[in-house]
């Protein structure tokens, strides 16, 4: 059997094989950066703008505490981390010292050294890891210092942002769901990996992620925008000013309550002066109160933008209408509804104008329901415009598909 000559690892005169090893360590960490637009991390960032605490949903080994360092490097925060789930109650509530006259100053309760370089600092990012992992009598303790800004008798600063992290109960060890309570005070936000990233990074190419801006002009507009949207939805949907969900794996996100309809006024503010896309707003809205009422949430803010029916009707000449197939429809509809609440020929003739324009910038099917609509609000008096001869063909020619692809289903079920 062959001797194996075994791997020379001699190093240069005078050099260990841990010098060597640093050298090695140096040249694997010494990677390069690259801008890269990232809607997690500026939704992240807007939340921690707005002085909201956030919660960090993800897998092990996902990414979580890197995209904090990297924001507080970014932001230049100096970091501190704090696990929860290794803590007692009372490094969070205070730890009892007896003064020279208890009966009359009472006990004080002693911060922990943390807390104390925190407030030292005036200035910091506190980041709270592995917090679904903390037992419930920690979660208790914590209410405050999320809430609050209170350790024991200490109260942080102004200048201190709260981020957490946890994983998922079904990848916890030993994981809690979290209480109602510690859940409503959080913006939620679930953290996913992508792929093309990572592939990069670890060819030595990091993304640096551009920060949101907000713009000093827009401030005033920002607020009355938000107001105006959440204000406008509870209005019409009471029930969804609070409702705590049924299950307990829900009551541990993101749900509605007066609490967190106030973080999303704030979140839809900060979003708007900043510019943001629809997509980092859905990621906030949605953390805040939940995809239910986020989603209904974010359908009132897209019919914010619409025209009103009243403008296109005087003038069906310069009306301009959305891109988007579903608010189309919505516009079309407002149209015909504001005719059949007001009825008269002008704006029946107006809506008719208004279809033709919609029936030549988008698609046919879009005016069949208001034309068929909009038709049976005439009055026997009324006089037929032309132009319904254009939308009677298309009308027809939508219906005629509706029942091929009607009979096209039914025998297909026959053929089975």
């Amino acid at each position: 059997m062959p001797t194996r000559t075994p791997l020379d690892t001699t190093a240069p005169r005078g050099t260990s094989q841990l010098e060597v090893a640093a050298e090695l360590l140096a040249l694997l960490r010494d990677t390069a950066t690259e801008p890269r637009p990232d809607i997690q991390l500026e939704a992240l960032t807007l939340a921690v703008a707005a002085d909201l605490p956030v919660l960090l949903w993800g897998e092990p080994g996902i990414g979580k505490t890197a995209a904090l360092t990297q924001l507080a490097e970014t932001l230049d925060l100096p970091l501190t981390t704090v696990i929860a789930s290794v803590h007692e109650p009372s490094d969070f509530s205070g730890l009892p010292i007896v003064g020279d006259d208890p009966a009359t100053d009472g006990v004080p309760m002693a911060p922990p050294e943390w807390a104390v370089r925190l407030v030292r600092a005036g200035r910091g990012l506190l980041f709270l890891d592995e917090l679904s992992t903390a037992p419930p009598a920690v979660q208790a303790a914590l209410l405050r210092l999320v809430l609050e800004r209170r350790v024991g008798a200490l109260q942080l600063p102004p200048g201190i942002r709260i981020v957490a992290a946890a994983n998922p109960r079904a990848s916890a060890a030993d994981g809690w769901e979290l209480s109602p309570p510690m859940a409503n005070r959080f913006v939620h936000l679930q953290w996913v990996h992508d792929h093309d990233v990572v592939v990069r990074g670890l060819g030595g190419t990091w993304p640096r992620a551009t920060l949101p801006v907000l713009d000093p002009t827009r401030l005033a507009e920002a607020v009355a925008f938000a107001r105006r949207a959440v204000c406008g939805l509870l209005t019409t949907r009471p029930k969804l000013v609070h409702l705590l969900p049924t299950s307990e794996t829900r009551r541990g996100g993101a749900w509605p309550s007066p609490r967190s309809w106030d973080m999303t006024v704030s979140l839809i503010a900060f979003a708007t002066a900043a510019g943001s896309s629809r997509e980092v707003l859905s990621l906030l809205v949605r953390g805040t109160v939940g995809d239910g009422p986020g989603l209904e949430l974010l359908a009132a803010l897209d019919r914010m933008d619409l025209p009103d029916p009243e403008d296109l009707l005087a003038d069906p000449t310069r009306a301009i209408l959305p891109e988007r197939g579903d608010l189309r429809q919505a516009v079309l509809d407002g149209v015909v509804e504001a005719v059949r609440k007001r009825p008269d020929k002008p704006r029946w003739d107006a809506a008719w104008a208004i279809l033709v324009r919609a029936l030549d910038t988008g698609a046919p099917d879009l005016v069949v329901v208001p034309a068929t609509t909009l038709a049976s609000l005439r009055d026997q008096d009324w006089e037929v415009p032309a132009s319904i001869e254009r939308l009677a063909g298309a009308v027809s020619l939508s219906r005629r598909a509706d029942r091929a692809a009607a009979r096209t289903a039914v025998a297909a079920r026959a053929g089975r």
